[in-house]
């Protein structure tokens, strides 16, 4: 089946790449953890830490283009919305994750280039195999960054209060959008699916810790 992509929402999906890729994100709810008081780091632990929220950054920046292109495709025009909003709910945790990087002295992925349109492309073929798998797609996808985002909350300093309170609300969030994709009748991948899926996000992750 093919879907019909019109030229105006072709250009709105170029216009929200450049947005992602090269402006500053903003958030419309406050910071997690930005009325807490900034704890002291030794160089190693600052570099693990940079490390970790380049991790998340470079998450948010692929659930992005993730979410706009299984919105692109998908069929259902309530699916559509859901994906939009929350892909809406992703450029907070740009944002949030974009200035905890900058408060440590870091910088995000010299990649995002490449991890927005690979995921994007995943995105728009997700879409294209029909709504039960789209969302089905998004489900796995957000349970996986689930797990991930308890595994950097059991490494991140104990002390380090600001970022563990960042990762805790985007834990929250990607929950939430687990749980939206089953209510809107996601499918459950086959198990060879997902267990690339965790190859490929572990594969990512270990680059965008260091690139």
């Amino acid at each position: 089946m093919v879907i019909p992509v019109s030229i105006d929402l072709l250009i709105l999906q170029f216009d929200r790449a450049l947005q992602t890729l090269a402006a500053p994100a903003r958030s419309r709810r406050p910071v997690p953890g930005a009325s807490l008081l900034e704890c002291e780091l030794d160089a190693v632990q600052r570099r693990h830490v940079i490390g970790l929220m380049r991790v998340n950054h470079c998450g948010e920046v692929c659930a992005q283009a993730l979410y706009q292109g299984q919105a692109l495709t998908s069929r259902d025009r309530e699916v559509r919305c859901a994906l939009r909003i929350a892909a809406d709910e992703e450029v907070e945790h740009l944002a949030w994750t974009e200035r905890r990087i900058a408060e440590l002295g870091g910088r995000t992925s010299l990649l995002n280039f490449a991890w927005y349109f690979g995921s994007f492309t995943l995105g728009v073929a997700a879409g294209a195999l029909g709504d039960k798998w789209n969302l089905g797609f998004l489900a796995e996808t957000e349970r996986q960054v689930e797990a991930h985002l308890d595994g950097h909350l059991r490494i991140l300093p104990v002390e380090d209060v600001r970022s563990r309170a960042i990762v805790d609300q985007m834990r929250l969030d990607e929950i939430g959008h687990a749980k939206m994709a089953v209510h809107y009748g996601a499918a459950e991948l086959p198990l060879p699916v997902r267990f690339s899926m965790r190859a490929v996000a572990k594969v990512m992750t270990g680059i965008a810790y260091r690139i």
